[in-house]
């Protein structure tokens, strides 16, 4: 965890940058991924195969884990997903199943773990999925027990609802903040409607936030009962949040690893005027769209 003097500055507070897109895969994912695979591999040693949805980076994370541990993994990942993320997916040994969208990756890969017999591990509505995901915000709390704030990227929710559940045992009150992209504003919709609904998700440079929550998932309970508030961040602020890291912080973010600090450029979030940490969570971004970006 780094503090940011660009972001201090903007903000008018210490701001501190806890910098998950330099973990193994370019993403914070490997912490449930891990968690998730050795809690499996102890309680059911037996398995051999696994079958997970992605957007990209949980199934990298996935696939690290699984050739830690020996396990055969099969991703259901969409087509629009950046070549760096399939990329990456298949030099760790994945086995790719291609869908039209996230949504249809999901629904294709819970009826593939089905029909094989095999376990399903969401990338977000799983127990030690959220619990290994919390820890980021745990070590940002023993870093900086200071901080009043967290800001954190929101897309499925197992990020942020970990990490507000790992805050509450901390021995201060600090207020949890997520921040989801303006074309799958999927928790803003469902924290109006009292339940999950199910929206019309469009283009976003977010793309590892973007997708509807699967039915009953438990992370939107988690949200609704132990986090403060949901901001919705613009395509634009996405942008100027990543050209931003790039050049005062020398920091190469996708656009969902940078939607903290688009959340945190915009402003409205409530902040008390004490310390705040702003989760970075991964770096896996196409060339093309990194020049184009830029």
């Amino acid at each position: 965890m780094v503090r940011s003097a660009w972001l201090s500055e903007r903000a008018q507070r210490d701001v501190w940058l806890k910098l998950e897109s330099v973990q193994p895969g370019g993403s914070f994912k490997i912490r449930g991924a891990l968690n998730a695979l050795s809690v499996l591999r102890a309680e059911q040693p037996a398995v051999t195969t696994i079958v997970t949805a992605s957007a990209g980076n949980h199934g990298a994370a996935m696939a690290i884990a699984a050739s830690q541990l020996g396990l055969r993994l099969r991703v259901h990942l969409s087509t629009a997903a950046p070549d760096a993320k399939r990329g990456a997916l298949l030099a760790y040994g994945a086995e790719l199943v291609n869908a039209p969208g996230y949504d249809e990756a999901e629904t294709g890969a819970r009826a593939d773990a089905a029909q094989i017999g095999a376990p399903y591990i969401s990338p977000y509505n799983h127990p030690d999925v959220i619990a290994g995901a919390g820890t980021v915000a745990l070590e940002m709390l023993e870093e900086e027990p200071s901080l009043t704030a967290i800001v954190v990227p929101l897309g499925g929710g197992g990020l942020l609802a970990g990490a507000a559940l790992a805050a509450r045992g901390h021995t201060r009150t600090v207020r949890m903040i997520g921040a989801e992209a303006e074309g799958s504003p999927v928790f803003t919709t469902a924290l109006a409607a009292g339940a999950i609904t199910p929206i019309v998700v469009t283009d976003t440079l977010a793309d590892g936030l973007a997708g509807n929550l699967e039915p009953g998932s438990q992370t939107f309970a988690l949200v609704r009962d132990h986090v403060d508030a949901v901001a919705v961040v613009a395509e634009s602020s996405l942008e100027t949040a990543m050209r931003g890291l790039l050049y005062r912080e020398r920091l190469v973010t996708e656009g969902a690893g940078a939607a903290a600090v688009a959340a945190l450029l915009q402003g409205g979030l409530g902040l008390d005027g004490g310390p705040v940490g702003v989760m970075i969570t991964g770096r896996n971004i196409d060339a093309s769209t990194l020049r184009r970006i830029l």
